[in-house]
C-alpha cells in the first residue's frame, strides 16, 4: 500500500459526502452528467446514496460469501428536493456502522483485499468520483487531496484485475510481459503492471527498469485519468513509449 494505512477512509467518506451534498443546494437535479451517460444528477445521487446503504448492509452482515442480491431498502425520499438530506443521512448511517466494524475482519469481497477495510475503501472511491461527475456537471472545477488520489490510483489499480464481473473488457489486459508504469508527478507514488499470459497486475517496482509505456500526471489527474474522466490529452497528463499498448490498457480498464 502506498497511503492506505495513513488514511482514515471513514471520515474522507463523510467529508466528500458533505462536499457532493452541498453541490445539490438549488441544483436542478434534471441536469445530464457528461461522465456518466445517460444519467442525471438524480440518477447520480440515487447511485451515490444506494452504494452507502448497500455497503453499510454487507459490513452490517460481515458477509463471507458473495450476496445473492443486491436487494437494500433505500428509503428515497418522495421529492428530489430532500435528495441532499437523504444522502448525508446514508453517510451518517455508513459512519455509525463503521465505528462498530473492525476494519481487519476477514469478508468477501470482490477484489484484492479480504477485509472488511476493503468495503470502506471502495465506498470512499466510489463517492469521490461521483463528487467530482456533479462538479462536471455543473461546470465547477474539482479539487482532489493528492493523498487521497495517490490512494485511489493503489486502490484501482489492485482492484482492477478482480473486476471482471462488471468490467469484463478487464479479460482483454493479457500479454507477454508488457509492462506499464504509472507515476504521479509533483509528488511520491509509482506503480507498474504487468500483462501476463494469465492475466495482469501491479507488481513491485523496486528496481526501476525502463517501462513498455509509462503514464506520467499529478496524482488527481492520474485517479481520473484511471477512471476515464479525463482524457490522455489533458494538460499535465504525460504518455511516453508503446502507443499501442497504452491504447490496449484505456480501451479496456474502464472501470
Amino acid at each position: 500500500m502506498h497511503t492506505a494505512d495513513r488514511i482514515d477512509h471513514g471520515a474522507a467518506v463523510a467529508a466528500e459526502t458533505a462536499r457532493f451534498a452541498d453541490l445539490l443546494a438549488g441544483a436542478d437535479l434534471t441536469t445530464p452528467v457528461p461522465t456518466c451517460p445517460g444519467w442525471t444528477l438524480a440518477d447520480l445521487v440515487r447511485h451515490a446514496g444506494g452504494v452507502h446503504r448497500w455497503f453499510s448492509v454487507l459490513l452490517r452482515q460481515r458477509i463471507q460469501q458473495p450476496p445473492a442480491g443486491r436487494e437494500v431498502d433505500l428509503r428515497l425520499p418522495e421529492r428530489e428536493e430532500g435528495y441532499a438530506a437523504w444522502l448525508r443521512t446514508g453517510a451518517a448511517e455508513a459512519a455509525g456502522v463503521f465505528a462498530g466494524t473492525d476494519p481487519d475482519a476477514p469478508m468477501w469481497v470482490w477484489g484484492a483485499d479480504g477485509h472488511a477495510r476493503f468495503w470502506i475503501r471502495r465506498m470512499l472511491f466510489e463517492t469521490l468520483v461521483h463528487r467530482v461527475d456533479a462538479e462536471r456537471a455543473l461546470g465547477l472545477p474539482s479539487v482532489v487531496d493528492p493523498a487521497l488520489a495517490r490512494d485511489g490510483v493503489d486502490e484501482f489499480l489492485a482492484n482492477l484485475p478482480f473486476a471482471g464481473l462488471f468490467a469484463p473488457k478487464v479479460a482483454n489486459l493479457r500479454g507477454t510481459g508488457e509492462t506499464i508504469r504509472f507515476r504521479c508527478t509533483g509528488t511520491d507514488g509509482t506503480w507498474l503492471v504487468r500483462l501476463r499470459p494469465d492475466g495482469f497486475g501491479p507488481e513491485a517496482d523496486t528496481r526501476p527498469a525502463p517501462a513498455g509505456a509509462e503514464v506520467r500526471a499529478p496524482a488527481a489527474d492520474l485517479l481520473l485519468l484511471l477512471y476515464g474522466r479525463l482524457d490522455r490529452t489533458a494538460p499535465g497528463v504525460e504518455c511516453a513509449g508503446d502507443v499501442d499498448l497504452l491504447d490496449r490498457w484505456f480501451a479496456n480498464s474502464a472501470f
